[in-house]
């Protein structure tokens, strides 16, 4: 849906219509709040491949992001959209038996043709169990704020870098306020 209201605005701003520069559309799904089901290692899967309804989620979100980036292509916008994901929160890594409780540090995913793709933005956690990046309780602290995932996204939304600290008032704990990924 939202990838045909990009093509009639396409449409309309080549005859004049909508003008806007930028629009934001918000989609959801739900779901992912796995404290059981999360995973399922049975003996009806004896290669222990990854299945249980947090596999199908990010199947589903895969396909999804996929085949809306192939849509922007097939418009020739490619350049002009940017789709990203976002959560309140991440996931603990130790399980609680067919699931996990609730974490920081989650992974984000940003796609569109501006994007400086097939890079890891940030550090990626040593997955260790009171390792260096867990609190004690497999919860990662985040080594990439919030604040500057967004303050990125923003820039390219056209937020004037004198203005981030405006719009982020915590941008400036963190060293940059632009993680190069767009």
């Amino acid at each position: 849906m939202v990838a045909r209201l990009i093509a009639a605005g396409s449409t309309a701003a080549a005859n004049g219509g909508f003008g806007m520069k930028r629009q934001i559309f918000f989609c959801q799904v739900g779901g992912y709040d796995l404290h059981t089901g999360q995973t399922d290692y049975t003996t009806n899967n004896p290669n222990n491949v990854l299945i249980g309804a947090h596999a199908n989620l990010l199947a589903e979100l895969s396909q999804s992001m996929l085949a809306f980036q192939r849509a922007m292509e097939q418009l020739s916008l490619s350049n002009n959209v940017t789709s990203f994901t976002a959560s309140d929160f991440g996931r603990t890594f130790p399980t609680n038996g067919t699931g996990s409780d609730h974490g920081w540090g989650s992974h984000h995913l940003i796609l569109g043709g501006a994007v400086n793709g097939q890079r890891t933005y940030g550090t990626f956690p040593a997955l260790v169990v009171n390792g260096p990046n867990d609190t004690g309780t497999g919860r990662w602290i985040p080594t990439t704020a919030i604040d500057q995932y967004f303050a990125t996204l923003a820039t390219w939304f056209g937020v004037d870098s004198g203005n981030l600290s405006t719009v982020f008032p915590n941008i400036g704990r963190f060293p940059t306020s632009n993680l190069g990924f767009i």
